[in-house]
Parts: structure tokens; C-alpha cells; sequence
């Protein structure tokens, strides 16, 4: 997403991990915003710190419109293998920055690459924290 000519990470945080890992770039100062596709998941994910709240109605792909901040990375926290599939549709047209799945199940990493994800992270960690890179807090 961007603001001024910065791009944001862009996370959905459906479950403690992907909670965690918000938590963490706001700890460090890293402008992020978030995807989510239930209303009622708002005030959740604003007390996260995100910048920016992008409601997405998933089945209306006609509503899929590019956020009006420049997105950048993309941290998808899997829940469930169909809604993570879909944010992975719509987030691969907003970006051409990597998109990262986490994902603590065994879900089937070429269906996640098919659609065009660059790194699938299969792990149950708690620590999340080796995704936030320096270049994440000065990419201009």
C-alpha cells in the first residue's frame, strides 16, 4: 500500500500467528496494512495497528478493486486453504512484490505456487520474526 511514494506490507492476520507477526511490525515501526473479507473482524485487526483496513468481499471478484495505497509485500497467514487461495488471486494483481504464505497445515505448496506465491513457510512457530527484514522499514 502506499502512502507518499511508500509501499506497505500488506497482512491478513486471521489466526494468533498472523496476530503475532502484526503485533511485531508495528513493535518495529513498520508501516503494514491488512486484508480481511468478514466486517465484523475491523476493530480485531485495527487494535493490530494496521494502517490501513482493506475489507474484501471474496465471491464479488468485480469488487476487487486496487487499494488506493501502493501494496508491497504480502504476508498471507493461512486459515483456511480456500479463503488464503483467494487472497493470493487477489493480491497477486495488486503487487509484484513477493507474496509469502504462512502456513501451518500441509496444504499442497504448488497449488499456492500456481497461483503465483514466491515463498510457502509450512511451520507451526511461534516466532515469526525473521520475515521482517531491514529493507522492510527503508524501502523508500
Amino acid at each position: 500500500m502506499k502512502m507518499g511514494n511508500r509501499d506497505f506490507v500488506l497482512v491478513s492476520a486471521p489466526n494468533a500467528a498472523g496476530e503475532r507477526f502484526a503485533k511485531m511490525l508495528k513493535a518495529r515501526n513498520v508501516p503494514f496494512a491488512a486484508i480481511l473479507n468478514n466486517p465484523a473482524e475491523y476493530e480485531r485487526i485495527r487494535a493490530l495497528g494496521a494502517e490501513h483496513i482493506i475489507v474484501i468481499n471474496t465471491s464479488k471478484e468485480d469488487s476487487w478493486l486496487v487499494p488506493e495505497v501502493g501494496v508491497g509485500r504480502v504476508y498471507l497467514f493461512e486459515k483456511s486453504l480456500n479463503l488464503c487461495c483467494r487472497y493470493v488471486q487477489i493480491c497477486r494483481s495488486w503487487t509484484s512484490k513477493p507474496i509469502y504464505v504462512i502456513t501451518g497445515s500441509h496444504s499442497p505448496r504448488n497449488v499456492y505456487k500456481g497461483l503465483g506465491v514466491d515463498y510457502v513457510i509450512h511451520s507451526n512457530a511461534r516466532d515469526f520474526s525473521f520475515l521482517i527484514t531491514d529493507d522492510l522499514k527503508s524501502t523508500p
